[in-house]
Parts: C-alpha cells; structure tokens; sequence
C-alpha cells in the first residue's frame, strides 16, 4: 500500500539502536598510597585482629627504640595495651548501647531445637562422667561451654607507647603519621624499619576497625612544650586528617613521645606470641628497660611484666653509606645522577659509590669507550651511554664494601641479653666479620646456650635482623635450617633432643633479604649468608665443646672422689687390723723391719695410731688429691681460686665522664 512502510516494527527498532553514540570518557583511576595498604594490609602484618594486635606493638616499640637510640639514650619503653569492654567502646564513639529486638536476625541466635540438642548432649555427657566416679575411673574435668561469639562483636583495645627518645617536630606531626610512604628510613643504612609505615598502618587499622583517631604527644630537648595531635588519615587522598594539633604545658620537663591508637585485636590468641617478642627483645637490646602491661576489668587477666636494664652500653649508631657500585641497577644510577651535586663523570663515580678512588675512576671511564670523558657532564648522558655504564659497573672487579657502617649488638650485649632472660648454665657467643651479598654488607652473630629457665628441650630458635625479632614463618628461615639440618650436635657433646638448647643467631645489614612480604624470614637460598650462620654457630659449638668436656672430667673426678671416700673406713679398717697383727710378731721377724717401720708398730701398739687416726688421713689424702686435680682444672679453665659473683653495670649520672675500651668479649671503664 502506497504511504506504509515495508520495514516491520522490529527492523524499525533495529535500525534505530545503530544510531552512532559518544564515546565514553577514560575511566582511569588512581589508588593513594593509602588506599592500596589499606586493601592489602597483610604486606604490613595486619592479615587478622590477633596479628594486627601484635604488629601495632612491635612497630611502636620498634620506633621508640630508634628514636631514643638516634640520640644515644639509653631507652625507656613503657607499652600498655588496655581491654576495652563494649560499653566503655560504644561510648567512646558517641554509640548508645540498644538491647536486641529481633534475637533470631542475629548469627549468634540458637534456635530451641539446637538448645535441646545441645543440653541433652551435657547431660549425656555428665551421667557419663558420675559412672566413671562410681566405677573410680579418672574423671576429666568439665569445662563451661563456650558461648559462641558473633561475628560482630569484636574485642577492642588500646595500645600506648610512651618513650623517652627524641621526639618529633611539631609541625611534622601529620605528615609523620598521617601520610603513607613518607618517612626519614629512605637512605642506605641499617634500619629496624625501612619506610616508616607500622604506626601509619596501626592507624590506618584503627580507622578500618573503629574509625577513632590516634593521639600523639611528643616534646623534644630543649622545648618548654609538649605537642599533642589527635588524627586520622583520608585514605583515599593519603593526607592526614586533623582533629586537633596544639601545644601544652610541659610542666615536668618531659622529653620523648607518648602514642595511644585503639584498634580491633585479639588478645588471647597472640598473647604468648606478644610477650615472647618483648622478651626478645630484652635479649638483642640490655641495654633498654622495658615495662609491658595487660590491663583488663577482670583483675584475674591483667600482666604486668618488667624487663629491667642490665648494661649501659649501647652499640653505635649505623651509619649511612654510599652505594656500591656491583649492587646498583639502570633506575638508581638515574636517580644519583638526577640528585647528585657533581659535574662530570669523575666526580660522580668517585664521590657518588664507595670503593672507587680517582685512579680507577679513570680506569672504568677509559672502558666505556670513546664516548665518554672524565669531564662528559653527568647531566648530559644518554640513555644508552646509562646502559654502558651499568653494565660496566655490574661486570667490573671491585673491593667489598666494609662494615663499619653496620650496627650489630655486639658479644657482649648478646652474652649479656641471653645470661639475662634465659640463666643457663653455659653460653658461647661469636661475632664474625664483614662479609658481602649483592654489594652490601651484612654481619651475623651468634649465641649458642645449654640449660636455663623456662626452656625446653631441644633447639629453641632464636632469630633477629637488625636486631629485631622474628617469630612467624620461622620453618623455611635459614637460622633455623642450618641448626637441625647442618649442625652436628653430638660431635661438640650436645645432645639435640634431651639438652635445652638455646640457638640465637642475629644478622645485621643494610639490605636484609626478606622472603615473602611479611618480612618475617630470611631465605635459605643465598649461600654467603648461609655459610656465614653456619660458620657462626660452629664457632659458639667448639667453645662449649671444650667446657662441656672439662665439666664432665669434673664430674668423673667427683665420682671418683665420691667412690673413694665410700670405701675409706674398709680400708682404714684392713690396714689398721694388718698393722695390729705385725705388732704381734716375734721380736726375731721384726729385725728385718726398718726404723720407720718400726716406729709406725710402736705408735700401734701403744694406741698412738688407731683407725680413726688412719681414716682421717686417708680422707686428707683423698681430698688433697681431689683438691690439686680441681685446682689443675680450674687453672684450664681461666679460673681463679676465688668465688665468682655476677655483678651488673648499673646505669650511671649524666654528670660521669667516662671512657669505653669495647672488645668483643668485655668492655673497660676508665672513669675521668
């Protein structure tokens, strides 16, 4: 028909969808620093309530210890973590508490039927138990049922940290905290931490699990204030959010920082966890006082737990060094020549990497070919000639770099840690010398212990990098791979599965080779640093080898002399019995007798040596021989004839100048 359309409503319909739209904009998006940590918040040690708990005390103690180790103090920690009820959380947080309405939408609701399955089974289970008791069976004890927690209702607590170290600039508080990625570990040194992110993600947790702010108070030398900061932090533009930033009165001349977050945790899950890191670190550091306590509304839960200083020697502060050149990559070489302060190429090599002087700094630069010059501007290189030199530098010969800007504890504060909290009966520590992985430099020390307090038996693995401790993932560690694999124990008379031995093996550096993002354990796979642990707890093994083989000819000498003394009065008593017959004698069987003979027959006969007489100088003569036989003993062993009595170097007065000769078994004082 004329004036209708052939197409049918659905091609109609069609032809209209194919009409051309507008591209859509990009949609592109950028995660903060932040955000990205608080998404993947298990590469800083928050994987759950109980490890975060326990993160959050490591990192604030951590920092504390840095910060008053940065100026030479001796550090003074005080850690509190405080059990916060629902109520006491709700009205923190301006919540009113409301009782259920509705108690079946809950996850912990138990339906009727469940209860009487539930009851039924107890009381199945306690007329089991009155049978037994009838029958005298042993009876287990019953334990309350465990009520069942539901998946919203969380544990809460507050941590404090409070020290006595530097303190922090008060205009530098947010960035400090409130800023991720920001921080004042970025140089090439030994650190406990590396970018300053543990408080950062303490709060980052604390507004993730509770949404409240945490609360700085710092004052530093010479402030007649104290800075306080109550913040959070903006995830998704990582900057801080400011509640209040203000200065106070320091009436009682307080120096250091106090820190206070209350985040979600779980307390009884990692307590054990908790406690043995601060013990610990009361190992790697005695030189610092630590006060830990656990403060719950049950007086029956609280710990309060003291770990007091036992030297005033510190180990020195690491330095920060300069880049060996076998250890740089194409982004770093980029990165010195865009931040360096030098012209040309000479300079740069010479100033910017250790162990190249001038001599061989025109060596390489001869090698790179004819392109480059001791005067080719730094600024002015090409990417390719880049490439030339980091190749150059990768396949050259350099010198190792030393380790004198490495900090390790030292012999004698690892002696001094392990005698403190461990008391065994033997210890053997052993420091060796620089050596070199990847162009950076590590040390490892070790202490090996038999016997002590609250150990059990066999090997009791204790691990630290850069003096720090390491609990988790401690199976695939190197320390503890090369003590039950690599050692062998019975050669140096140590019994691995009966002794309680202590294995304490610290490795310092200013690159430590983590495996796995938690930072947890050091890999099996580098072979310096495994020869090195190896070597290190050998050297401790032949030191106790020789004390242990002394110690058990001491024993033997006991035994002899406990065996001897038992049979002194049949002894007294044969001889003395022989000695009474041949007073007897005819006098014609005496003659061939000498004079001393004689007189010995005459002191019998008139009862001037009777068994008694000879009993105690056979004693004497055993304990004399016991006595020189110790003696000879003691002389090997480096031991005067005078008792020793521990004694621990108390912390001194400001006002005592003194002078440290440190060795890496003692330290001598000469007082000014």
């Amino acid at each position: 028909m004329d004036g209708i359309s052939d197409e049918s409503p659905i091609e109609a319909k069609k032809t209209k969808s194919k009409t051309p739209r507008k591209p859509k904009e990009s949609l592109l998006k950028q995660k903060s620093p932040a955000e990205f940590f608080a998404e993947n918040k298990n590469i800083a040690g928050f994987d759950n309530p109980g490890k975060s708990l326990y993160t959050t005390v490591r990192e604030l103690v951590e920092n504390s210890l840095d910060s008053a180790e940065s100026m030479s103090e001796l550090p003074v920690v005080e850690i509190t973590i405080e059990e916060i009820g629902k109520s006491k959380f709700n009205s923190m947080i301006g919540l009113v508490d409301r009782e259920r309405v509705d108690a079946a939408l809950y996850d912990d609701y138990e339906t009727e039927k469940a209860r009487e399955k539930r009851l039924a089974k107890e009381a199945r289970a306690q007329e089991m138990q009155a049978k037994n008791a009838a029958l005298g069976k042993k009876v287990k004890e019953t334990h309350a049922p465990k009520v069942g927690k539901g998946r919203g209702e969380a544990s809460f607590y507050k941590v404090t940290c409070k020290d006595n170290g530097k303190g922090m600039p008060h205009d530098d508080i947010p960035n400090m905290f409130g800023r991720v990625l920001s921080g004042t570990k970025y140089g090439l040194k030994q650190t406990r931490g590396k970018f300053g992110l543990g408080a950062k993600m303490a709060l980052i947790w604390s507004k993730m699990s509770t949404g409240l702010p945490i609360e700085i108070s710092s004052s530093m030398r010479n402030q007649n204030y104290i800075s306080f900061c109550r913040l959070d932090i903006d995830i998704h533009r990582n900057i801080p959010h400011v509640h209040l930033h203000e200065k106070r009165e320091n009436k009682e001349h307080w120096r250091g920082a106090e820190i206070q977050v209350v985040i979600e945790g779980n307390w009884t899950t990692y307590r054990s966890k908790i406690l043995h890191y601060m013990r610990q670190m009361a190992v790697i550091t005695p030189y610092a006082q630590f006060l830990f306590k656990f403060v719950s509304d049950a007086p029956d839960k609280n710990v309060s737990v003291r770990f007091a200083r036992r030297t005033d020697v510190m180990p020195p502060i690491p330095m920060e060094t300069k880049h060996h050149p076998s250890s740089v990559d194409l982004l770093l070489i980029k990165r010195l020549i865009a931040e360096t302060s030098k012209q040309n190429l000479l300079q740069f090599l010479q100033h910017e990497f250790v162990n190249i002087n001038k001599s061989y700094a025109e060596r390489l630069i001869g090698e790179m070919g004819p392109d480059f010059s001791a005067k080719t501007p730094v600024k002015s290189l090409t990417s390719q000639q880049l490439v030339r030199i980091h190749q150059l530098l990768r396949q050259a010969k350099f010198d190792d770099p030393s380790g004198h800007c490495l900090s390790p504890a030292g012999e004698y504060n690892l002696r001094l840690g392990i005698i403190k909290e461990l008391h065994p009966d033997m210890v053997a520590t052993y420091s060796g010398s620089a050596q070199v992985f990847e162009g950076h430099p590590f040390i490892v020390e070790a202490g090996v212990s038999v016997g002590g307090k609250n150990v059990k038996q066999g090997l009791n693995i204790f691990r630290f990098a850069n003096r720090i401790p390491l609990l988790f993932e401690q199976g695939a560690d190197v320390v503890t791979r090369t003590a039950h694999k690599r050692i062998n124990w019975s050669s140096y008379k140590i019994n691995q599965i009966q002794d309680k031995i202590g294995v304490f093996v610290s490795i310092v550096s200013t690159k430590i080779p983590f495996k796995g993002t938690g930072k947890e354990y050091i890999g099996d796979d580098i072979t310096e640093i495994a020869s090195a642990v190896k070597y290190a707890i050998q050297q401790c093994c032949v030191q106790l080898k020789s004390k242990i083989v002394k110690k058990i000819q001491a024993r033997e000498q006991q035994e002899r002399k406990r065996n001897l003394s038992r049979y002194i009065p049949d002894a007294s008593g044969a001889v003395y019995n022989v000695l009474k017959q041949m007073t007897q004698l005819p006098a014609a069987k005496k003659i061939r007798y000498g004079d001393d003979d004689v007189e010995l027959l005459r002191k019998v006969s008139e009862n001037l040596i009777t068994k008694e007489t000879l009993c105690e100088k056979l004693a004497k003569h055993v304990e004399q021989v016991d006595y020189e036989m110790a003696l000879e003993y003691a002389t090997q062993s480096g031991v005067s004839e005078e008792p020793r009595e521990t004694i621990y170097i108390q912390s001194l007065d400001a006002e005592n100048k003194i002078i440290d000769l440190q060795t890496p078994f003692f330290v001598f004082r000469v007082f000014q």
